[in-house]
């Protein structure tokens, strides 16, 4: 594979795919906040909801290894384009789902919107990697990353400020209507998403546009897409063990991400946080970034609040990482930052009270590099065979779907996290042993 040296041949290259990365985190969360008000327009129940996961996990273990075929055989920028314009129908079917109230259309609408991010997460990343002199594909995924996380932190403002500003009701309110009220109800609620998801959709095909205008570097010499290759490509230990990083890192991150609310709950510490005054002036930021007042918080929506810093943490943690691997080989950034976020772990399960809450929070800084560093490590030995190792790696974020689901089966069966959370606590050691032992 070519590695692109010119900067005046890469900086427009660079740019499109930071843009690339900073529409995957927006639209991600920003379909994450829609959820609600889905689900009251479904009328779903909690087990159907929780299908909404599974599905959008299950599109990246499909359409991954398909993904990396597809651009091995017809390059990065016709990979890019496809990815974006599946997208964005996936984003256009959620208009006839809201329309019609089919919860089986409405799944097979965000099955085909992770899709098609799935397959973009596969051009991009490697892609990126190249756009640059070689050693520093580490520093230069993380930074494209950090506008990933960037967009991921922007879109809760976004959803709060022009799209859930007025209030869902709750099903004991929805109950009280007569049949007249309710149909007019659920209209109102499915015009709400309908108009959110038509603008995606519009976005998508306007990025596949752009990409399809701006002359990007080819950097495949050849093409590659058979199963005799990807079996060549498994046989890079890199990529192996990298697999399996990728695995266990997501699976950490969403697992913690998704019980921190339920944790600090467990904690019994709302008003120990508003009452102090550090923390409670952070509740207050985050709070006011979800145009929330803390006067009108619940317990839950008082740690809901605080979750905002453990994915913002992310975002800082890969500007700062990014810098930092100009002087810190990747490999051994990587083995710090999964130290540390071991040993917060650890002082969160022997911790309690506020103290074991902000050791938790403070695991999402530390995640930050760990996706981007252990992506470029485990495909940089690959050359033709980097879009096949990146459909590997992009199908091992599968792993978000079975290490959280197994968290909260350990927290019910010991009756708490704190043997729960030993789970991603051997997650961040199996990264600390990669980035050691494998990938040095």
């Amino acid at each position: 594979m070519e590695q692109v040296k010119s900067p005046s041949r890469y900086l427009m290259p660079f740019l499109v795919m930071t843009a690339l990365f900073f529409m995957l985190g927006f639209i991600t969360v920003l379909v994450d906040a829609l959820i609600p008000r889905l689900k009251e327009v479904f009328e779903l129940t909690y087990l159907q909801a929780g299908l909404v996961q599974m599905a959008w996990f299950t599109a990246y273990g499909v359409f991954s290894i398909p993904g990396g075929g597809f651009i091995a055989r017809f390059g990065y920028k016709t990979g890019i384009i496809a990815s974006l314009a599946m997208a964005g129908l996936g984003c256009a079917l959620f208009y006839p789902a809201a329309d019609t109230r089919l919860y089986g259309l409405f799944l097979l609408a965000l099955f085909v919107v992770a899709g098609g991010l799935a397959i973009l997460q596969v051009a991009i990343n490697p892609y990126i990697s190249v756009l640059g002199p070689k050693g520093g594909e580490s520093r230069r995924l993380s930074l494209a990353q950090a506008f990933n996380s960037l967009g991921t932190t922007i879109a809760p403002i976004v959803a709060a400020t022009y799209l859930l500003s007025d209030q869902i009701m709750s099903s004991d309110g929805i109950a009280q209507l007569d049949e007249a009220a309710k149909s007019a109800y659920y209209a109102q609620e499915a015009g709400a998403v309908q108009g959110p998801f038509l603008w995606l959709a519009g976005a998508f095909v306007a990025l596949a546009v752009l990409v399809g205008v701006i002359k990007l570097p080819q950097v495949l010499a050849q093409k590659a897409g058979a199963a005799s290759h990807y079996l060549e490509a498994l046989g890079n230990r890199r990529l192996r063990y990298g697999a399996l990083g990728i695995f266990v890192y997501v699976g950490a991150e969403v697992a913690l991400g998704s019980y921190m609310v339920s944790y600090g709950l467990s904690l019994e510490i709302a008003e120990a946080l508003r009452e102090n005054p550090v923390v409670g002036a952070l509740v207050e930021f985050a709070a006011s970034i979800k145009g929330s007042e803390v006067a009108g918080m619940d317990a839950k929506a008082v740690i809901g609040a605080l979750l905002t810093f453990y994915w913002g943490g992310a975002m800082v943690g890969r500007f700062l990482g990014s810098a930092l691997m100009t002087r810190i080989a990747p490999h051994k950034l990587l083995g710090l930052f999964a130290l540390s976020a071991m040993l917060m772990v650890l002082i969160s399960i022997n911790a309690s009270g506020i103290p074991a809450l902000l050791a938790l929070l403070a695991v999402g800084f530390f995640n930050s590099i760990m996706f981007p560093t252990i992506f470029t490590l485990a495909i940089d030995e690959l050359g033709e065979l980097k879009p096949l190792g990146s459909g590997i790696l992009c199908t091992a974020i599968f792993g978000g779907a079975v290490i959280p689901p197994a968290v909260g089966y350990l927290a019910d069966l010991t009756g708490g996290f704190g043997a729960a959370f030993v789970l991603p606590l051997l997650c961040y050691l199996y990264i600390q042993y990669y980035a050691f032992r494998v990938a040095r």
